[in-house]
């Protein structure tokens, strides 16, 4: 249960990075350090991309377990801006933040 959330959770937010534009980026640095009640990683591109993440198993072992991950990550856009967005998913959703991003 606990690997299937945090493989989730990776999905998740590579499925967000993949959004934004590459071209023939390399991984500049990239670490990760995965334990049984959490997560860390990092990814630096060279094409400006960056990442970093991390995500704590909350209420282990109890009918209330949940992964809370909190992170954020950044690209440069076609137009040449670099855009950045914070974030953190846990038991009130995904919560996105960033300047372009419209507020509700």
């Amino acid at each position: 249960m606990k690997c299937a959330l945090v493989y989730l959770c990776l999905c998740l937010c590579l499925a967000l990075c993949s959004a934004a534009p590459t071209n023939d980026a390399t991984i500049v640095s990239q670490s990760s350090d995965v334990q049984p009640d959490g997560y860390k990683l990092q990814l630096e591109t060279s094409d400006g991309t960056k990442r970093n993440e991390e995500g704590i198993l909350k209420n282990p072992g109890t009918d209330n377990e949940a992964l809370a991950v909190k992170g954020a990550f950044s690209y440069v856009g076609d137009d040449g801006v670099t855009y950045s967005v914070s974030y953190v998913a846990d038991e009130n959703g995904f919560q996105p933040e960033g300047a372009h991003i419209p507020h509700v």
